[in-house]
């Protein structure tokens, strides 16, 4: 019986001092997104219909990057996501006719804490003017997402 308890004890000990310790500090800050100096659109921003603008926004994480996505829909009913303490001038309530809608997914590079992301955005010429959100989700490869709520006017 003395052992056997032995046998078990050393067993016990054995297994307990295989596990490694995972040492590896858990990810639990959001990705930060950075509107300011040079980025396009930003808070009221103004997009002509018909043409193409550069959107661009810096990118950051303590750890890696992960992805973004950007999000174009009509704000006629004024409802909203903004996450801008400025309010911008707004058109009256109105119906869609033809709304613009744009929804696209971007990678980043792997590997990377900071990323200038940029991408060309055509506005149809024939989609209704006024009232839009430009929505900017930020992802981190721990999976936390930022998200910035802009409001801008199609003219």
């Amino acid at each position: 019986m003395k052992k056997i308890k032995l046998l078990s004890g050393i067993l016990a000990l054995a297994f307990i001092s295989s596990c490694s310790s995972d040492n590896a500090e858990i990810d639990t800050e959001y990705p930060v997104i950075n509107t300011a100096a040079d980025a396009f659109p930003i808070q009221c921003s103004t997009i002509e219909r018909g043409k193409t603008f550069t959107f661009k926004a810096n990118f950051s994480d303590n750890v890696e990057l992960g992805s973004y996505s950007l999000d174009i829909h009509h704000n006629f009913d004024h409802h909203t996501h903004s996450t801008e303490v400025e309010s911008c001038e707004m058109d009256a309530i109105k119906k869609p006719v033809k709304p613009m809608l744009f929804i696209n997914n971007y990678t980043i590079p792997d590997g990377v804490k900071s990323y200038e992301a940029t991408a060309q955005i055509s506005i149809p010429a024939d989609v209704d003017p006024g009232d839009y959100h430009f929505m900017i989700r930020l992802t981190d490869k721990e999976g936390w997402q930022t998200l910035k709520g802009l409001s801008i006017k199609i003219l």
